[in-house]
């Protein structure tokens, strides 16, 4: 049998790809992290730390699509140096700022301003979108980004508070800034896989939120990043509660690892059938293995359930991707794929905090009821727009076809 990704790095430029695309989104999975160790290491006051690190992602969750509109339709090369050195510029002043003990409110109105990085995953996936639209190759592209993105939440976290924790309270954020300047500048200087920017012979402006099936799309994910953060605070609080702190890092390091494994397997095979019904199936298996961790009893069973709850993640991610290139229009990708990076990124947040209360008010193990209640929310959203996905997915091929 042909291997697909063997087939996938042999294409001039996509190794490159590949490797800068890798340096480029580790710091969004370092930044949150950094920022809290960086500032409960300095002031104590983990609310602060909290507090100012979801600022950050916040401001980068609502800014990043209107980046990604002016990628679409000006290009990277032209976009992606200016709000990288003025993400990089705001990040070295909260730096600063932290490390001359200011005020809480310039520390929030710095966070705001650094929020303008980039999505360079959704950068990425733009650049596999025109490479490989309407081809085989382009499941199997974005089954390898998924699982780059998994590694980047592996290694990035455990990073950031290493070198904050070992070396200094600003360490962590400071080599964030560092990446992100290395990674943006070998990005855009893998000039032979950068989109072509598309005219549009439409006038329309408005936003692409508004497209038909995009919200359904962005309202699961959202519900996938409650998931996500919420199994996060109750992991930690699960070891907490068993009297071994530590633990919280290999069972998160099996929900990864299991989400990992999926995604590199599902980017070997090909599912004959509509992709709208991949998706459903996707978020149907998510939400049911969402169940599964309440019924722990201990740190290994949990980390045994939660890989299995992990497979599904990855899987699912690469079928919206897909379903993302079916109802987005060439000329419109990046800003579309950034919506959806949004909603993911807005639910982990929100799952965090709510998380957070209910463990307050009902102990450990009531914290992984609310992954199931945003399961259960996210089947019901899919269930009802899946009658618009599939005419958007429809009426977009056909306009492709048409050109």
């Amino acid at each position: 049998m042909a291997n697909p990704y063997r087939e996938l790095l042999a294409i001039p430029g996509v190794m490159g790809l590949v490797v800068a695309s890798s340096i480029a989104r580790l710091p969004q999975a370092m930044i949150g992290i950094g920022i809290i160790t960086m500032l409960v290491q300095q002031t104590g006051l983990y609310w602060l730390a909290g507090a100012v690190a979801g600022t950050f992602t916040l401001a980068n969750a609502l800014v990043g699509p209107q980046i990604s509109k002016r990628v679409d339709r000006l290009g990277q090369r032209r976009v992606l140096p200016v709000f990288t050195a003025f993400s990089i510029a705001m990040l070295l002043a909260l730096i600063a700022a932290a490390h001359l003990r200011a005020d809480a409110p310039l520390l929030f109105v710095l966070a705001a301003l650094a929020g303008t990085m980039p999505s360079m995953p959704a950068m990425t996936r733009a650049r596999w979108t025109q490479l490989f639209r309407g081809k085989s190759l382009l499941h199997t592209a974005f089954s390898l980004d998924t699982v780059l993105t998994e590694m980047a939440f592996i290694l990035g976290p455990p990073l950031a508070i290493g070198l904050s924790t070992g070396l200094f309270a600003e360490a962590g954020p400071l080599a964030v800034a560092v990446l992100l300047a290395v990674g943006v500048t070998a990005f855009v200087m893998q000039r032979q896989t950068e989109p072509q920017i598309i005219k549009s012979a439409s006038t329309h402006t408005g936003s692409t939120w508004r497209l038909a099936g995009l919200p359904t799309i962005v309202l699961a994910l959202l519900g996938m990043g409650v998931i996500g953060g919420s199994v996060d605070v109750a992991v930690v609080a699960f070891a907490n509660a068993h009297d071994w702190p530590a633990s919280a890092s290999f069972i998160l390091a099996a929900y990864a690892l299991g989400s990992l494994i999926a995604g590199l397997a599902f980017g070997a095979f090909r599912i004959a059938m509509p992709m709208a019904q991949q998706f459903f199936i996707g978020i149907l298996v998510t939400a049911i293995t969402a169940v599964l961790p309440i019924f722990s009893s201990g740190v290994y069973v949990l980390a045994l359930l939660l890989f299995v709850s992990g497979v599904s993640f990855a899987p699912t991610m690469v079928i919206v991707m897909n379903l993302g290139t079916l109802i987005l229009p060439p000329q419109r990708v990046t800003e579309g794929l950034t919506w959806m990076s949004t909603g993911i990124s807005i639910g982990v947040a929100f799952g965090g905090v709510v998380a957070g209360l209910v463990i307050d008010a009902w102990g450990a193990r009531a914290g992984f009821a609310v992954p199931i209640v945003a399961g259960a929310v996210m089947v019901l959203i899919v269930l009802l727009g899946l009658r618009t996905l599939n005419v958007a997915a429809q009426a977009q091929s056909q306009q492709d076809f048409a050109r």
